[in-house]
Parts: structure tokens; sequence; C-alpha cells
């Protein structure tokens, strides 16, 4: 197994993204996985295609590190999935507190596949861009959860893969620090002009930090954390290598 050899969970959003830019400064060769789930906002996978082929055309080491991209069919994980993120319906907060956004067992599935698809194609490393400083209340993105995922995967595997979270202790705003910090003021405006966060597609609509509707609570996170950056630009977050 090739201990450079690395699988990122890339959705085309923020934060995948930018894991995708870290991965890339860190490991030799880097592939890309998506997943379709007929999520709402199926524009993501469109913007993800574009993020691949703008970092390939610029040339330079992160073209040399990118290798293959692989799309993987989930819609079964929508068919069941009675959310805002795979129905017309109002996001909202459920009586269980958790946003009716939250598709049940997305990022355990995603790690699943991910893992399945890292045993075939050799890579020890998985990263993926969850974070729970600032997230949208989804409890699939917390640490404690990566964690005991690479477990039972390392178990179930009976080989050593180690999930990397780069994002989870930074929010938004070291999020966007971070992209700079990643690769300068073009690195920056391809995730501000590129990549999706709005929940319900919206492609039409430019704000500063970028596309969406400006509302939904993704578009609400990221457009606070846009402004937050611009107060302190520098502040890329902790130095989180793991």
């Amino acid at each position: 197994m090739s201990a450079s050899r690395t699988l990122v969970l890339f959705s085309g959003g923020q934060d995948s993204t930018v894991a995708l830019a870290w991965a890339l400064a860190r490991f030799d060769s880097v592939e890309t996985v998506g997943f379709d789930y007929g999520q709402r906002h199926a524009v993501e996978l469109e913007c993800r295609v574009s993020i691949r082929t703008t970092l390939l055309q610029r040339g330079g080491r992160n073209a040399e590190r990118l290798g293959p991209d692989h799309l993987i069919d989930l819609k079964a994980l929508g068919a069941i999935s009675e959310t805002a993120l795979t129905r017309e319906s109002e996001i909202a907060f459920s009586e269980s507190g958790l946003p009716t956004t939250f598709v049940p067992g997305r990022n355990l599935i995603f790690l699943s596949f991910a893992a399945a698809l890292a045993y075939r194609r050799d890579c020890k490393h998985i990263v993926l861009g969850v974070c729970e400083t600032d997230y949208s209340g989804y409890p699939d993105c917390r640490d404690d959860t990566v964690k005991a995922m690479q477990v039972a995967l390392n178990l179930g595997l009976d080989r050593r893969l180690v999930l990397h979270t780069p994002l989870m202790w930074r929010d938004k705003a070291q999020t966007f620090a971070l992209a700079r910090a990643l690769g300068g003021q073009d690195f920056l405006d391809l995730v501000i002009e590129e990549s999706h966060s709005c929940y319900l597609g919206d492609r039409q609509t430019r704000h500063p930090w970028g596309y969406g509707c400006g509302t939904c609570p993704a578009c609400d996170l990221r457009a606070k954390g846009y402004a937050a950056y611009l107060v302190s630009p520098e502040d890329s977050g902790p130095s989180y290598e793991s």
C-alpha cells in the first residue's frame, strides 16, 4: 500500500474543496470521490467537475498530484431519506432538534464506500472536509464519529486506513483563510466562484462569498464566515495535521 496515495471525499462544496487543496499540499497522489444520492443541490456535482478541470488546467504541483475521479451512485440513500436535502420540503429544525437537512447515516455510508474504494485503489489515507466548529448540527460530522469510523473500518477491512479531517476545528472564516494560505488568491477565488454550498442549489444569485440563495443555513454559514474572514484574513486557524 502506498503511504502517499490518498482519497478525498470531494462534493464540490467549500469545505471539501479546501480539504482537497490540503491533501494536494501533503500527498504525492490524490484521487477524489463524489456521491450522487439524489441530493436537492445536485448542481454541486457539476461544480466538482469544474473545480477539478480548473486545477488540472492551471498545471503545476496540484495538476501533477491530482489523480482520477470517482463518482458513486447512491440514489438508494436518497430514496429512503425523507429530508429537506432529498425532497422539496421546508428547511427547518425537527422535533428532535436536528435540522431537516440531516440525512441519517450519510457520512457513515460515504466513508464505508470510500474505504472500499481506497482498499481497491491502494490508498492508505482518506481526507474529508467535515467540521464541528460551526457545522449545521449533524452528528456524523463530529470528531468522535470519525474516530469511531476509523476504528470500525480498520477492523472490518483488516487494513490500516487513516482518516484526516483538516477542517474539524476550523470555523468558516478560518477555512477561507486556509484556502488562501494553501493556494493564494487564485485558489481562494476558485473556492468562492466555483464551490457550492447552497442547499437549494441556487447558481444564479451571486454574492461576495459565492453563489447561493443567501437564506438557507449553508448560505448563512458561508456568508458569516466570509465576512469574518475579511476582518482577519491572515487567521488560518489551528495547525491541524491529522
